[in-house]
């Protein structure tokens, strides 16, 4: 069975995915990359913490509709918006505080 570790794992993928296409932005280089670390930070600690957990059957069709909005996105400056969108989103998919 998927465990949320799994789930938010792919969505730690996803993130590396719009760092790629973010980094076309020059002057935001390092907000990108803080962006990054923060947020896999964070989706790891919680996956850590909730790793004996069984996700809801809802849960991993939700990661995935989320990971297929970042396979739409092609503006650089979106992707950095997605930074921050995409683990919020997923951390209220679990019913964590988004922050």
């Amino acid at each position: 069975m998927l465990t949320i570790p799994a789930l938010f794992e792919r969505v730690v993928g996803a993130m590396a995915d719009l760092v790629i296409l973010a980094e076309a932005v020059d002057d935001e280089w390092t907000y990108i990359r803080d962006l990054e670390t923060v947020w896999v930070a964070r989706l790891r600690a919680v996956a850590a913490e909730r790793r004996a957990e069984s996700p809801d059957a809802t849960l991993e069709p939700a990661i995935d509709q989320l990971i297929a909005e970042v396979g739409l996105i092609s503006d650089p400056h979106r992707a950095i918006d997605w930074l921050s969108t995409l683990p919020q989103a997923t951390l209220v998919a679990v019913g964590e505080v988004a922050w």
